[in-house]
């Protein structure tokens, strides 16, 4: 919890003013009533208009600078609280941007938009509320007691019947509406959720035809949060009409028993109309208290969540002491890897070790949940092997750091990913100066150029978010562009070719192989023909090698390949290919 409020020491001095012009703006609230109180007792009943003018002048002067106070607090505490919710939302957002695939999986993306927004939202709220009311309730408080004191000892009791039934009745609702205050956050993540995913899958949600279903539950969602806001809004709003039933019987008890004093010569008009404003101050300072009570629990549940996603040590740092690449470039070993997923029971990858060298094409291949998404994950260090070692250039990944070992790496990931923009800004992601001719040249390897000059803005042409207004394949070819521009040491393709035809397909590899002639290509993929003039292929099988070879040695030795090449050529094909490659 310490962590969240440890950013709001830029604002420290800002509390200062602001607590000062607090005190103004009481001084002036407590001195008004003495003014009416004279006005009425010296003013009125002596008939002097000269007193009532003069007062009425210095009362004037009072409310104008209690205003001008109030104004100040207000501005104070607004910069405060923006300010501080500026600094945890860009703390919040650059630590989720050091979180590796590990804490990725601890934290719903829905939770983490939330965290970054709604919970940074109610402690900004409380903030801006509490600097003026955590501080002014009890300075208005005490002051007004004070007074009260003053004026007429013998109507104290009024007032400390009503703050006790004020008090209890506060304590009585707070304890029906807490709970709810702690599960509240879970249901804004849970809308999110189903909002996202709803938003996100609407294609296929309308191909199946099941906008009936997300429309339940996306009710659910939202009804299980409305009825727990309705729930918390209708035991607070209790608070105003009660408030409003003790403040009313305080007024007439004051004036039924203040009547009689003055009757009796004991109290002045005035000082009974005075004792009736303090009255009112001390009753809306409880009143303001008790809604801090209602403020600051669901604020400090805000706070405990984002504090969770501060305090999360990373799984994957740099070293404290990285060292340099070796020399030598565009070299992957892996020796012996294991790597297990957290909570899992068994490995993900076993015995994994072969290397890959630059100039040559290392190709994965394996059935569905083999692991080779996973190895990848480790080349880029996304996660942590639980045993042996990775070495690129040299290095075990773990000695250098994730910036320079992710700069010598071009990455084109499983589910192409664009960024709203131009073309051109997603082509230069990786590479910010990137010239014209740079641009050109990785779009044409890519096979992107023919799409890309169908357009008149061609490299300025919009980006939608994630790319919705392009097509599958023509994501592929941007995202693959996006990596040539980098021009690496190494070229990851994670199944980066299937949403491409097969004439495509056959166009890229040969423009790879004539440009990127002394690059390290690793290619996984599930299309034996995108990978039969590897150098090298990898077969997987259960987070284990079972096969290593070319695709000719592959189909005599490795039954594991030969069943995959089989369900995807015809026995014609596989014959030609394999006497082609004799």
């Amino acid at each position: 919890m310490l962590k969240v409020f440890a950013y709001l020491k830029p604002f420290l001095f800002s509390f200062v003013p602001a607590i000062a012009f607090l005190f103004v703006q009481a001084f002036c609230d407590l001195t008004l009533p003495n003014y009416m109180a004279a006005i009425v007792n010296v003013g009125i009943q002596e008939g002097r208009h000269d007193y009532i003018f003069s007062t009425g002048l210095i009362m004037l002067g009072v409310a104008l600078l209690g205003g001008l106070a109030t104004i100040a607090v207000s501005l104070l505490s607004s910069r405060v609280g923006a300010g501080f919710a500026r600094n945890l939302r860009k703390a919040v957002f650059e630590k989720i941007e050091r979180f590796s695939s590990i804490e990725f999986d601890q934290f719903s993306t829905a939770s983490l938009i939330t965290r970054c927004t709604n919970d940074v939202t109610q402690i900004q709220m409380l903030l801006m509320m509490g600097i003026r009311m955590i501080c002014y309730a009890p300075i208005m408080a005490i002051g007004s007691i004070v007074m009260t004191l003053r004026l007429a000892l013998s109507l104290t009791w009024i007032i400390g019947l009503a703050s006790a039934v004020l008090i209890a009745m506060s304590v009585v609702i707070m304890a029906i509406a807490m709970p709810k205050f702690t599960i509240i956050q879970k249901l804004v993540d849970r809308i999110n959720l189903v909002s996202r995913e709803g938003l996100s899958g609407l294609m296929v949600i309308r191909a199946f035809g099941t906008q009936a279903h997300e429309q339940q539950r996306f009710e659910k969602a939202n009804d299980e949060l409305t009825s727990t806001q309705l729930f918390i809004n209708r035991v607070m709003v209790f608070l105003w009409p009660a408030m409003t039933l003790i403040m009313n019987t305080v007024t007439l008890l004051i004036i039924w028993i203040g009547a009689r004093e003055i009757a009796a010569s004991i109290m002045q008009v005035g000082d009974m109309m005075a004792f009736m404003q303090y009255a009112m101050h001390i009753l809306m300072s409880f009143l303001m208290i008790s809604m801090m009570f209602v403020w600051v629990p669901r604020a400090l549940v805000s706070a405990k969540r984002i504090n969770e996603v501060l305090v999360t040590e990373n799984a994957i740092v740099d070293p404290a002491r990285p060292q340099a690449f070796e020399p030598v470039k565009g070299l992957l070993e892996f020796r012996q890897v294991r790597f297990r997923y957290k909570n899992a029971e068994e490995d993900a990858l076993s015995d994994i070790s072969f290397s890959a060298k630059p100039g040559e094409t290392t190709a994965i291949i394996g059935s569905t949940g083999s692991g080779k998404t996973t190895l990848v994950n480790l080349i880029l260090r996304f996660y942590e092997v639980s045993g042996g070692q990775v070495l690129v250039d040299g290095r075990d990944v773990r000695d250098v750091t994730q910036s320079d070992l992710r700069a010598r790496i071009g990455y084109v990931p499983q589910k192409a990913v664009l960024l709203s923009g131009s073309i051109d800004s997603n082509l230069r992601y990786g590479k910010q100066d990137a010239t014209e001719a740079e641009l050109e040249r990785a779009a044409q390897i890519a096979q992107a150029i023919e799409f890309i000059d169908t357009n008149s803005e061609r490299f300025n042409a919009e980006i939608a978010q994630g790319g919705g207004n392009v097509s599958g394949g023509q994501r592929q070819r941007l995202s693959i562009a996006r990596a040539m521009v980098k021009q690496p040491e190494f070229l990851i393709f994670d199944d980066s070719f299937s949403a491409l035809d097969f004439k495509t397909d056959s166009l890229l590899r040969a423009a790879l192989r004539e440009h990127a002639r002394g690059t390290t290509l690793i290619i996984v993929a599930q299309r034996v023909n995108t990978i039969m003039n590897a150098e090298q292929i990898i077969v997987l099988d259960n987070g284990r090698i079972v096969g290593r070879g070319t695709h000719r040695e592959l189909l005599q030795n490795c039954p594991e390949y030969h069943e995959i090449a089989s369900s995807q050529l015809s026995e014609e094909e596989l014959d030609e290919r394999h006497t082609a490659t004799k």
